[in-house]
């Protein structure tokens, strides 16, 4: 694997628009920031050089990616603590580092997905354009591979991974003749899934839509990887853990992960006093307030900067003091 310095490769995704909803809560001396996806650290050495006073916590569960945060990140060694865990692992993050899981961050950011690294590392398997082994683990240490789903799943669970996952209208055929071709060799390789897909999703099809093996790629990662149990196990995490006037950005990248944040964020801003009542109840106001108006989506500018942010949705809210 290529561990090289991170270099001009890597651009942060919307990084202006990020400090601009952040940057409010970061100003106090002692603030605590939390990067809940790490990568290669360009979001962190953006926060902790703009503000001298900063704490990170970054949180990453590719310890390539940490290695090469940490070596990027060496400046500031002294004001960050990297730790190798899944974003839902955040409460325990905190108390690693020594602080309270509630109330005691300043502002988080998750920036979601697969990251640059790992789409640029060939081996890892996570880019259909280049012939791989069938990895697409985020950590490459733990856990099932995308071609132990191939080879092992039944063609009902390889169906619902990839029509829930991928949202592949195909997923019935594209599981039958997956489980037909494993019985005469196992899958090893990215090119074989994709010859697979050119041959069985039809050609009009194949036409529209984008590459045809996009959906079936990102049902695996996502299925590999466990993203939207975490996710769904992360957020409420992070909400709990920011102090009263902290904020967080989550940007995401498909549909299924901004279904899932803008779902616990509606809940988080609406009051929890019932509806037929004519007064707001002691204790039970919204608990935070929205900062973006629904997803922002990055600009023409920012996709030519970084072509990697046309997908990008990203939402913020900020919590405030419940009257008591």
């Amino acid at each position: 694997m290529n561990r090289a310095q991170p270099g001009p490769r890597h651009v942060p995704v919307l990084l202006r628009r990020a400090d601009e909803l952040l940057g409010p809560a970061l100003t106090e001396s002692g603030a605590v920031y939390l990067d809940a996806t790490l990568g290669l650290g360009g979001h962190a050495e953006h926060f902790l050089t703009t503000y001298p006073g900063l704490r990170l916590v970054g949180l990453d569960r590719d310890t390539a990616a940490l290695e090469l945060a940490a070596r990027r990140l060496r400046p500031f060694e002294d004001r960050i603590t990297l730790v190798h865990t899944r974003y839902d692992g955040i409460a325990a993050a905190l108390k690693q580092a020594g602080l309270d899981p509630a109330g005691s961050v300043s502002a988080i950011l998750m920036d979601l997905g697969v990251s640059s690294m790992q789409l640029d590392e060939a081996d890892r398997g996570f880019a259909y354009s280049i012939d791989a082994p069938l990895d697409m683990r985020m950590d490459p240490t733990t856990g099932p591979t995308a071609a132990d789903v191939l080879n092992t799943y039944s063609h009902g669970d390889l169906a619902r991974v990839l029509k829930t996952y991928g949202e592949e209208r195909f997923a019935g055929k594209i599981a039958s003749e997956i489980v037909r071709r494993r019985q005469r060799q196992p899958f090893t390789t990215s090119a074989e899934l994709v010859e697979l897909l050119y041959a069985t999703i039809p050609a009009a099809a194949r036409r529209t839509g984008g590459h045809p093996a996009k959906r079936t790629f990102q049902a695996l990662r996502v299925e590999v990887n466990a993203e939207l149990d975490s996710l769904r196990a992360a957020l409420p995490a992070a909400l709990d853990a920011l102090r009263v006037g902290g904020r967080i950005v989550v940007m995401s990248y498909q549909s299924l992960e901004d279904r899932v944040v803008k779902q616990e964020f509606a809940t988080r801003v609406t009051s929890r006093t019932p509806m037929d009542l004519p007064v707001e109840l002691p204790g039970m106001g919204p608990e935070f307030r929205t900062l973006t108006r629904g997803a922002e989506k990055a600009t023409e500018r920012e996709i030519e900067e970084n072509p990697r942010a046309n997908p990008v949705r990203m939402r913020a809210v900020e919590r405030v003091e419940v009257s008591a």
